[in-house]
């Protein structure tokens, strides 16, 4: 199942691009992104769905199911380097290790970064080092903090340039 989302790209300075994704409420969306998730807590997508990642609500968030791997992917409308990735977890619930994949449109996925998140409720900020260009991206939360594997996301942002 995916989820269309609003990419708004404004520029920041140093050629870095603000790739912010909302939700498709807004008559000023010019570009779509496909966004999925590998689970959500019991089903219930009017309180945990993935869509609550970008709501700008501190009180709602993505909450998946429990199991071994959890993931996050979006598949841009045009290709991307992506620089840096921000996700805010719920302390107790955020994954010891992440994995970010990328590919492009027709390729396979390659491992681009891996890193490694403080299991707390701060925003964190995860610096690409060499990023490669893609038109998809995917978010692996390996190793939960939580002994059934759920992971809780309350936002997740994404800098980087476009390429095309």
């Amino acid at each position: 199942m995916s989820l269309t989302v609003c990419c708004y790209f404004t520029t920041h300075g140093a050629g870095r691009v603000y790739v912010y994704l909302q939700l498709l409420t807004d008559d000023f969306c010019c570009h779509r992104c496909h966004f999925r998730v590998s689970s959500v807590l019991n089903r219930d997508v009017k309180q945990y769905g993935k869509k609550y990642m970008f709501d700008c609500n501190e009180e709602t968030c993505w909450n998946s199911d429990q199991g071994e791997y959890q993931w996050v992917s979006l598949e841009f409308p045009q290709s991307v380097k992506v620089s840096e990735l921000k996700i805010q977890f719920q302390g107790g619930f955020s994954a010891k290790t992440c994995r970010l994949e990328g590919c492009s449109k027709d390729g396979d996925s390659t491992v681009i970064e891996h890193f490694y998140p403080e299991d707390n409720s701060s925003l964190q900020s995860f610096p690409i080092q060499e990023a490669s260009v893609v038109d998809k991206i995917k978010i692996m939360f390996e190793n939960s903090a939580d002994f059934f594997g759920r992971i809780i996301v309350y936002s997740l942002d994404i800098l980087g340039e476009k390429t095309s």
